[in-house]
């Protein structure tokens, strides 16, 4: 059993959107990779003039290049793995340091009150979680998170280093990558943590995981281990449906309120964020992180527009297997898979392009498709909005090939 610590709700099993991804999300990379210059003492003045003022452009052109090249981006991935400020010190220090960026969440949710004459409603804490401030201006201070630790809250209650509290507004969420992204007043946060490069990480690496295990009474745990292995791909239930997550799988001990919390290297980085763990009788140290390197397009995503942009179909879906028999008398018996719809969105591409409820879509753009889940990780990885997409169906035993348009999930419906 995967254990993500996530509040329940009712299954939303409409697809949502998601920009382009071409297997592990692309690098956000900002910042400069410099080069050491080594200077001979050379005895002529004017040498000497000329070796630094072609010094001096160099060092120019790289600043304005960086500029450049980094002015769109709201969050700077350090292009080092190492950091020489974190590493002076003894790794108690590093702990320390990064620990005032780690902040305990509480989920407090409205519920009903049925008792007669009694206040209808009532506002009670449904759980607690982790997360990491990531970036502090003049005003605001953000934090990130697991989408689960923060769904349906009405209220989050945020606990800073040294035991403050204060209220959190939602930037941003998405379920399908488990990533929420919070603002707090930037009186509250005296530290953030940078990003590390989760593309260089390799099996035996150290790492510390940070967070609130159990709930605030165990409030900025550290655990160490070692990544155990990188590009797995573990199957999530979320409420915007099935979903495969790339993951980081570290041995390092992570328990329930640890969800949201930072995977950090031996320099103080964030190469992840701890999201999930497996919990069966018999197994231990497998618990699993979002890499920094898929999570910083969403947070940056989310920072800009307050959510992330999908294409859209505007369907509902079930895989073959889960669907009776009886509904499935006509179709040819060397078909064996694929995704029946379940339910169209009237204002959709799907509506328009003339789709009905109980066609079975057997491919798209002559891809094959297996189930409800593989259609959708297509759809999001490999398309985009305003593509044009041909999807293969069988409609009452008939084959027949719809065209449409795919639109955004952010467009008013």
């Amino acid at each position: 059993m995967i254990e993500t610590n996530k509040y329940k709700s009712d299954e939303i099993i409409k697809p949502v959107r998601r920009k382009r991804w071409r297997g592990v999300l692309p690098t956000v990379s900002a910042g400069v990779i410099g080069s050491m210059l080594t200077i001979a003492i050379i005895p002529y003045s004017d040498q000497i003039e000329s070796l630094y003022s072609a010094i001096e452009q160099k060092v120019s052109n790289q600043t304005e290049s960086s500029r450049s090249n980094n002015s769109d981006q709201v969050i700077a991935q350090q292009t080092s793995a190492t950091n020489t400020s974190s590493t002076s010190g003894t790794m108690a220090d590093m702990v320390e340091e990064a620990s005032k960026a780690i902040v305990g969440i509480v989920n407090k949710q409205t519920q009903g009150n049925n008792y007669p004459n009694a206040n209808n409603s009532q506002t009670i804490e449904s759980g607690s979680g982790t997360g990491v401030v990531f970036k502090i201006d003049d005003d605001s201070a953000y934090i990130v998170t697991n989408n689960h630790v923060i769904e349906n809250a009405s209220e989050l209650e945020i606990t800073v280093y040294g035991g403050e509290k204060t209220n959190a507004e939602v930037i941003g969420a998405d379920s399908l990558t488990d990533l929420a992204v919070l603002k707090i007043d930037a009186k509250y946060a005296t530290t953030k943590l940078d990003f590390g490069d989760s593309s260089v990480l390799r099996a035996g690496d150290s790492v510390l995981a940070i967070g609130n295990p159990l709930g605030l009474e165990f409030s900025n745990t550290v655990t160490q281990g070692i990544v155990s292995a990188v590009n797995r791909t573990v199957a999530v239930s979320t409420s915007a449906g099935e979903w495969d997550l790339n993951v980081i799988q570290t041995d390092a001990a992570i328990n329930p309120g640890n969800s949201g919390g930072a995977l950090i290297n031996t320099s103080g980085q964030v190469i992840g964020i701890n999201s999930l763990k497996i919990s069966e009788d018999g197994v231990e140290g497998l618990g699993f992180a979002i890499p920094s390197n898929d999570l910083i397009p969403i947070i940056n995503e989310i920072m800009e527009t307050g959510q992330v942009e999908r294409p859209y179909i505007g369907i509902g879906l079930a895989s073959l297997d889960e669907i009776p028999s009886m509904y499935l008398q006509n179709l040819p018996q060397n078909i064996e898979s694929g995704a029946m719809v379940t339910n169209i969105d009237s204002n959709s591409a799907a509506a328009e392009g003339g789709l009905k409820v109980q066609d079975i879509i057997t491919s798209i753009n002559d891809k094959t498709i297996t189930s409800s889940d593989n259609l959708r990780q297509y759809l999001y990885s490999e398309l985009e909005v305003g593509d044009q997409v041909s999807l293969g169906v069988y409609r009452g035993g008939e084959k027949i090939t719809i065209e449409l348009t795919l639109t955004s999930s952010n467009s008013p419906k």
